[in-house]
């Protein structure tokens, strides 16, 4: 594959970096922001699991159930604490959600691959620019 097949492919990557580039260019969102996204992030995946109809298996429901309600408590302890403490406590939860990103990635259920793929480029960069701005 030629490098600009590769890059073209990698396309749902690009528009990860694009959208972490334009959330933090200008600093830090509030953390109480990032932690909502905690719980958006696997709520998406509800949501497409259910419109794909890959949730009628009850293990798959259970393994994303308990996705989001994981994501929901991490959130909810980095909405109880302070300052950098907060913040460190997200990029943590965006961190442990692009691994969420990559197992569905490599399964190639529940999400559409470009979706995973997109939405664990937005995570771990994310994730970074917390680390790196706090």
């Amino acid at each position: 594959m030629t490098t600009i097949r590769f890059l073209a492919h990698r396309w749902p990557a690009w528009l990860a970096l694009a959208l972490a580039l334009a959330t933090f260019a200008d600093g830090l969102p509030p953390a109480s922001f990032l932690a909502a996204l905690l719980v958006v992030m696997p709520l998406c995946y509800l949501a497409f699991g259910a419109v794909r109809g890959e949730l009628g298996d009850r293990r798959a429901l259970t393994v994303q159930t308990a996705g989001l309600v994981a994501f929901c408590a991490w959130a909810a302890a980095a909405l109880l604490l302070d300052g950098r403490t907060a913040l460190y406590v997200v990029a943590v939860g965006w961190f442990a959600h692009a691994l969420w990103d990559l197992s569905h990635h490599r399964t190639g259920r529940v999400v559409p691959r470009a979706w995973s793929e997109w939405c664990g480029v937005v995570d771990a960069s994310g994730a970074l620019a917390i680390v790196l701005l706090v």
